[in-house]
């Protein structure tokens, strides 16, 4: 595995711009307008590379189209957490034989975490020819060289060495929305959960300078951001690989102070990392909002060490509370694993109790989906899939009972939200704390903060009226 991080020089990037030039003469030299459709699979990080990839296909000439069939370019930028997503990938790729028969000119590509694993790729070459080009995240820079070759060689493209992750500043992003923004502020992992792909195929710990982040944080601002979320696999270990005095907390200090009405978020948080400077820096700035994703994965002690998370119970209950102590109004989500290999009925009521304790907003359930080449894969796992599902349905049950009497007690509070959306006639909004709110109103309240009146819940969502 390679471990050292690699900074694209401006060089190398100008490159990439002109393989966009070539790209785009070569279609105006057709007289007609390319189109490409990108889709994401997985996190927001996964989203926030999908921006980018769309910003080389624009610059490229190319017109983002909403749906495969038709469109001169498909690219799926993929997840690797969870055999289910790998297999409902294969399948849609599977599904776009018929796409490429009905046009032969479209050219089809596979990207994002899954293309970092070797198995992946060699199905890809051996049971996929429809596929033109596979690349891995390390390799999301050079898309445009890699569209080009495969346009021009009729050869099929495999850029999945193991390199060393990059930091690459300055790739042009058509962003889904000019209210709410990703900014990533790092790339990669070096926790090494024993049930996680992430480090194998995202590579090690690569912080962005700080100069570049803030900078972009401010052209977002400026151009109408409501809402900026920073990104990362463990977000509070940024700048440990640049920087001895400046750490996640003075990130978002930073960015906190500068002028104007919007609202920073950021995720994911790794417990072992969280430090009461960061929820008093949270605390502290009206501009940060106190909403905090802290996975806890298990309420057993035993568990968490078998996963390598470098905390206990303990720690992470009294990480929590100080939190909760410091922002009273603190909106509290977290990921859990159900039948992780070995955990006996015991431990999974300490995980219920922990829920119970804490009283989580909304929880992200999962059930232990083994990954070949994690540590995980390879442990002893007697409990049967009935008796994980047994235990999902419980621990979803809690939760969401939970969950309904905290979105009760909204009923009667004045929430400022940024009313961001339309579902049918009714506008979306979104509490400081990411709760739903539903209400009506004009559209022309969209992309602005209004105060409204709860009037009602659900478990998972608010309703509303203007105040």
């Amino acid at each position: 595995m390679n471990t050292k991080t690699t900074v694209i020089t401006e060089a190398q990037l100008a490159s990439q711009f002109a393989y966009c030039d070539k790209i785009a003469a070569w279609w105006h030299e057709t007289e007609t307008t390319p189109t490409a459709y990108v889709e994401t699979y997985g996190c927001q990080q996964n989203e926030a590379d999908s921006e980018k990839l769309r910003g080389y296909l624009v610059q490229s000439g190319y017109a983002i189209v909403r749906e495969a069939e038709g469109a001169d370019v498909v690219v799926m930028n993929t997840c690797a957490i969870r055999e289910h997503a790998e297999q409902r990938v294969f399948g849609n790729l599977g599904a776009l034989t018929h796409t490429k028969r009905r046009h032969p000119g479209q050219k089809i590509f596979l990207c994002g975490c899954m293309a970092g694993e070797t198995k992946v790729s060699e199905r890809i070459k051996k049971s996929f020819p429809h596929v033109d080009g596979v690349f891995s995240t390390h390799h999301l820079w050079q898309f445009p060289e890699i569209l080009w070759n495969v346009l021009n060689r009729k050869k099929r493209q495999f850029y999945v060495e193991d390199e060393a992750g990059s930091i690459a500043e300055g790739i042009p992003q058509v962003r889904d929305s000019k209210l709410k923004s990703w900014v990533s502020i790092m790339y990669g992992c070096n926790n090494f959960c024993t049930y996680c792909i992430v480090p194998y195929v995202r590579g090690r710990e690569r912080s962005r300078k700080k100069e570049d982040i803030l900078a972009e944080c401010r052209q977002l601002i400026e151009n109408g951001t409501r809402e900026i979320t920073l990104l990362g696999q463990n977000v509070n270990s940024y700048g440990k690989d640049l920087y001895s005095d400046f750490d996640f907390a003075d990130l978002l200090a930073e960015i906190a102070q500068i002028p104007g009405d919007f609202l920073i978020r950021f995720m994911t948080s790794h417990p072992r990392d969280a430090s009461e400077k960061l929820f008093d820096t949270m605390a502290k700035y009206p501009k940060i909002a106190k909403q905090l994703h802290l996975p806890f994965q298990s309420g057993s002690s035993r568990v968490l060490k078998a996963m390598n998370r470098h905390y206990d119970r303990e720690t992470y209950l009294k990480k929590v509370n100080y939190a909760k102590s410091v922002m009273p109004d603190l909106v509290l989500t977290s990921d859990v694993i159900v039948g992780f290999p070995g955990e006996t009925e015991e431990e999974f009521e300490e995980t219920i109790s922990l829920i119970q304790d804490v009283h989580y907003d909304s929880l992200f359930t999962f059930i232990f989906s083994p990954r070949t080449g994690t540590p995980a894969a390879t442990m002893e796992d007697p409990t049967p899939k009935e008796e994980k599902n047994r235990r999902f349905d419980k621990l979803c049950a809690v939760q969401n009972a939970i969950s309904e009497q905290i979105h009760e007690a909204y009923v009667g509070k004045t929430m400022r939200c940024l009313v961001d959306g339309k579902e049918g006639e009714l506008l979306t909004a979104r509490t400081e704390g990411g709760r739903l709110v539903r209400f009506e109103g004009c559209d022309s309240l969209i992309g602005t903060y209004q105060n409204l009146n709860i009037t009602g819940s659900t478990t998972w969502s608010l309703t509303g009226a203007l105040a």
